[in-house]
């Protein structure tokens, strides 16, 4: 899966536009019980992983699959060109943190979790997980969200703003079954970032389960095969 999608050469100083309301939703055939929201990598969009639908327990727990889009910004790191994105990078080694857009996003992601809610998914039966950039966001909410949640998913990804992480996590999360997976020869994410990411969430969240893979900065099916039976045990 590529990270960016084809992104616009064109550049902007302005603020990002907000995404319309163009979230792929993927109903279960039997009415849901559970949901998982998935935030997909820098350029990409809300089909880049509707792939992994088929490999998924879906049936079993009758799960909801929610594919939202990210708001497109001007991303420093790519010359200024407009892409979707859910906050802004400026820096190779992922250090600066565009808290701005940082938290404009979680705000966009707080809002599908309660619309989950208000549509009758208990939240212990929610998973927020995501891709790269998708997935350092769903580390940064689910692990802030008010709400306990049945999991959270970071694949390629890392921690936002470690520093900050221990005093402003939510209560409610603290035991929530964290998940991530990182390859060992990610030339994007590098691997060591991700397991500073990872020991740092242990300091926390002891559900942390931290994998690695014989690949670059991509998805492969032993790892949604692992990915599959820990939904098998969050969700039971």
């Amino acid at each position: 899966m590529t990270i960016i999608d084809k992104p616009s050469n064109q550049h902007d100083n302005n603020s990002p536009t907000p995404a319309l309301d163009t979230t792929k939703i993927i109903e279960p055939p039997t009415p849901a019980r559970a949901a998982i929201i998935w935030l997909h990598g820098l350029g990409a969009d809300a089909n880049d992983f509707t792939g992994i639908v088929s490999y998924l327990p879906i049936k079993d727990y009758a799960i909801r699959m929610v594919f939202p889009n990210a708001p497109k910004r001007a991303v420093t790191i790519n010359q200024g060109m407009i892409m979707q994105a859910w906050y802004d990078i400026t820096d190779i080694t992922l250090r600066d943190a565009d808290i701005e857009g940082i938290c404009a996003s979680q705000q966009q992601i707080n809002r599908l979790i309660d619309a989950q809610i208000e549509a009758g998914i208990p939240c212990d039966k929610i998973v927020l997980g995501g891709f790269s950039q998708g997935g350092a966001m769903s580390l940064y909410t689910g692990l802030r969200y008010a709400k306990r949640l049945a999991g959270v998913v970071c694949f390629s990804g890392y921690l936002l703003t470690p520093a900050v992480h221990a005093s402003q996590c939510s209560d409610a999360n603290q035991a929530t079954p964290i998940w991530m997976a990182h390859g060992q020869y990610d030339q994007v994410v590098a691997l060591q970032l991700a397991k500073s990411s990872a020991t740092t969430l242990r300091n926390t969240h002891p559900q942390i389960n931290m994998r690695e893979y014989a690949m670059g900065h991509e998805v492969i099916a032993p790892e949604i095969a692992d990915f599959t039976r820990w939904l098998h045990e969050v969700l039971a």
